[in-house]
């Protein structure tokens, strides 16, 4: 594992997302209204709906598809649903947002260079 820059903090909006592609992972980048930051797979585990597409609130974020809702710090479901998505650590470094790659995504990224976000559109 290792942390890689994705980009400025500033790009997160407040109670938003933005999206990495990094091979055949998608990783959703969450900006909660109190200003933490959480990523995780861009797939609920419901039905695989985009999570980056969702309403954020609290710490949480609903799935656009079936209204799920997944905690931003565990990726568990919550209430009656089961099930959960890989989250991803993340920190802040001097204004620049960090995520901690599984070492499958690694080799991409010094191949390629680092990902940036992508702007998410909510369906």
């Amino acid at each position: 594992m290792s942390w890689v820059d994705v980009g400025p903090e500033s790009a997160l909006p407040p109670r938003g997302a933005r999206t990495l592609k990094i091979g055949s992972l998608d990783i959703a980048v969450f900006r909660t209204g109190a200003g933490e930051v959480f990523a995780l797979a861009d797939r609920c585990p419901h039905r695989g709906g985009p999570l980056s597409q969702g309403i954020v609130h609290g710490n949480r974020v609903t799935c656009p598809l079936h209204d799920w809702v997944i905690d931003l710090k565990s990726g568990c479901a919550t209430g009656v649903d089961e099930g959960s998505t890989p989250t991803y650590a993340v920190r802040i470094v001097e204004g620049r947002v960090e995520i901690d790659l599984p070492a499958s995504a690694e080799a991409r990224v010094a191949a390629l260079g680092p990902p940036s976000f992508a702007v998410c559109e909510r369906a």
